[in-house]
């Protein structure tokens, strides 16, 4: 039996630029965010920028972010056992963009 794939972030891939719609924000583009799939029901997508802190992720179709949240955060969602348990517990209702301003 094969392991399972990781779902650590990925490097930032050169040339590529989405543009997402961040429910409470507007558009972001995520060229030079790491971004992950995670194997979850409810989380779709994780994308992270180290340098502001900065991470979008995709809740049921829907684009959040979170600002002044740390690596080491992100890397714990990621490698948890239940991804959206732990957005839920850990993250969801901290690192609001209200007191620390989102990158533009």
């Amino acid at each position: 039996m094969s392991p399972e794939p990781s779902a650590a972030i990925a490097a930032p891939l050169p040339g590529r630029a989405d543009t997402v719609d961040v429910r409470y924000h507007g558009p972001v583009n995520l060229a030079g965010y790491s971004c992950a799939l995670p194997s979850s029901s409810f989380v779709g997508r994780v994308c992270y920028d180290a340098r502001n802190r900065y991470m979008v992720i995709q809740l049921s179709g829907t684009y959040y972010h979170y600002c002044g949240i740390d690596g080491g955060t992100v890397s714990r969602m990621l490698a948890a056992d239940s991804v959206g348990r732990f957005y839920s517990t850990q993250v969801r209702g901290r690192f609001d963009c209200r007191i620390t301003m989102p990158p533009r």
